[in-house]
């Protein structure tokens, strides 16, 4: 008869990267996308203020991050930090004389069109954040002109492990008319999308041989709503 107590152990995979292990780490970190120079996070002593600015409210039990969310059935990181990595997204939408559209960029590590969006850097606010990654990414530079926060929380990708995810900020930006994108740092193409609503994006961009990466959908929904 099978252990059914057994079965049910709960055994996550390390996911942890060649580059972010230890013989590695100090190499990697020269590159400027890793925050956290270390491959134990109980020797983090900032977890206090850590977790005094997260966007979600997480635990830290033994000197570890606990993902506030869910069990990802993965340990160690694939992201800069250990806990909570915050991240920005910038939604630009425009009319155009076929109705409202939304700038996407086609990610360039999986293909898919999502958001442009990325890290808040260091000593960086999530504003900042929102107005650098959109000019890294798509040309467009925004900087100055206002936007609307729409969307706060936990976003879930792939990346995500038990003790260090995503979390963030979304900003909707709003133009009279679109202006021509240039896909830069991380993106394959850009583009803009009708945006009746996310049923409809999904559709169009499907309709046109591409996927509308599921993670952003939430996000994307919020500012639909918004609008």
């Amino acid at each position: 008869m099978p252990n059914i107590t057994a079965s049910r152990v709960y055994a996550p995979v390390d996911i942890t990267p060649p580059e972010l292990r230890a013989d590695r780490i100090a190499e990697t970190a020269r590159e400027g996308w890793v925050q956290d120079v270390t491959c134990d996070p109980s020797t983090i002593r900032d977890w206090p203020a850590r977790q005094a600015s997260a966007i979600e409210p997480f635990d830290v039990h033994n000197g570890r991050p606990v993902n506030p969310v869910q069990r990802t059935g993965r340990v160690g990181r694939d992201l800069g930090r250990w806990g909570e990595n915050q991240a920005a997204d910038p939604i630009v939408v425009a009319d155009s004389p076929d109705g409202r559209v939304v700038l996407l960029i086609r990610r360039d590590d999986c293909g898919m069109w999502a958001i442009p969006g990325g890290m808040v850097d260091p000593g960086e606010t999530a504003p900042q954040a929102l107005v650098r990654e959109l000019r890294e990414e798509t040309g467009v530079d925004l900087a100055g002109l206002p936007c609307e926060i729409v969307w706060q929380g936990y976003v879930y990708d792939p990346r995500n492990s038990d003790e260090a995810w995503i979390c963030s900020t979304a900003a909707l930006y709003r133009l009279p008319a679109t202006v021509t994108p240039h896909a830069g740092s991380d993106a394959l193409d850009a583009a803009w999308w009708p945006f009746g609503s996310v049923d409809a994006l999904t559709g169009a961009v499907g309709g046109a041989g591409g996927v509308l990466y599921a993670p952003h959908r939430p996000i994307l929904t919020a500012a639909a709503r918004r609008l």
